[in-house]
């Protein structure tokens, strides 16, 4: 079951990938995830040709202090996101135990101000916001940085799949009764996928090669967005 969820993400990501190929090639940066859309009009006579990138879609949740955040909320901001439930007895420590390392790393090397950490819970009934607080607090207490999110089930794993491009959903024979891909997803301050990383292996274990990728094509984001090494 792990392996397919595995399979399913590098398989999604891959189909993804492949759509602008040309453009990447052309931007020497980092790929976009998603839906690429070529419009042609005509202005003065001559064809222009513009490039629409898919964005992260609408969502509204509440964060670990019970304060309604929306996509507008986290607006020029780099994400890193993850798909998560407090009771997993599986990746879910090891993801966000990555999760809090990313943090502290964000911050020594000064990029913190341009990052925001989103942890969307797929358990909301059980991870009310006083739970995701609690549960905050033992990976990173008091960080401003990292909300952790809990809204409507079904459209939260709608928005993982569609949105964020990783698995998420109930699985009646999954540890904890649902099954999520161990990914992180990295979202530039406009809001467009450019990457998804595989945290954690086909056997549950950290996936150092696909941390190391992360924060290597956060750094190459940092001097894109902001010329900043």
């Amino acid at each position: 079951m792990k392996l397919f969820y595995f399979m399913f993400t590098l398989l999604l990501v891959t189909n993804c990938s492949e759509r602008g190929s040309e453009i990447q090639k052309k931007s020497n940066t980092l790929p976009f995830i998603g839906r690429v859309d070529i419009i042609e009009t005509e202005k003065n006579g001559q064809k222009v040709i513009d490039t629409l990138f898919e964005t992260i879609p609408y969502f509204s949740f509440l964060n670990q202090d019970s304060t309604e955040v929306n996509k507008s909320t986290y607006k020029g901001k780099i994400l890193v996101t993850e798909f998560f439930f407090a009771s997993c007895p599986t990746i879910c420590p090891l993801m966000n135990t990555q999760m809090s390392k990313l943090h502290s790393w964000l911050q020594k090397n000064n990029y913190l101000d341009h990052f925001q950490i989103l942890s969307f819970s797929i358990d909301p009934i059980n991870d009310i916001p006083s739970a995701l607080k609690k549960y905050k607090s033992g990976y990173c207490n008091g960080c401003s940085n990292w909300d952790f999110l809990t809204g409507d089930e079904k459209e939260t794993h709608r928005l993982g799949i569609e949105g964020f491009k990783v698995f998420a959903g109930k699985d009646k024979d999954a540890a904890g009764g649902y099954a999520h891909s161990g990914a992180f997803s990295l979202v530039d301050k406009k809001q467009r996928v450019r990457g998804v990383y595989n945290i954690t292996d086909e056997n549950g274990d950290v996936n150092k090669k696909e941390f190391d990728r992360l924060k290597k094509d956060i750094k190459k984001l940092m001097h894109y967005e902001y010329n900043i090494k």
